[in-house]
């Protein structure tokens, strides 16, 4: 079994916001993600093979993500490069309130136990 991911913040949750939000977030998030999948199967990484808590939690990116920076020293510095400005933007379309909600979310989330 693979580790199970701590989650500080529910990225779905803010992602979700963004995109109902802003064409331009979608276009800038899509190239990430697709390259995000091809270095997972070039790594041999299989998202199923990952314990998750809640359903809305199954296919979330950021057991993907925590991965490739275990495996994947180009993806980490990669990550560390391009993140910072991912966040950034994604903070511009997201209100506190709703970063706050992120927060709650995944304390939620990380009280169940794991399938």
């Amino acid at each position: 079994m693979k580790p199970i991911t701590v989650c500080n913040s529910c990225t779905r949750h803010l992602v979700d916001l963004c995109l109902r939000k802003s064409l331009l977030f979608r276009l800038f998030r899509m190239p990430l993600i697709s390259g995000m999948r091809i270095m997972s199967c070039f790594h041999g990484i299989n998202l199923d093979d990952y314990p998750v808590r809640t359903e809305r939690c199954r296919g979330c990116i950021r057991f993907m993500k925590n991965a490739l920076k275990e495996k994947s020293p180009a993806f980490a510095r990669l990550n560390d490069w391009i993140n910072p400005y991912f966040n950034r933007y994604r903070d511009h379309l997201v209100t506190e309130d709703a970063k706050a909600r992120a927060k709650s979310l995944a304390a939620e989330f990380m009280e169940y136990e794991c399938d």
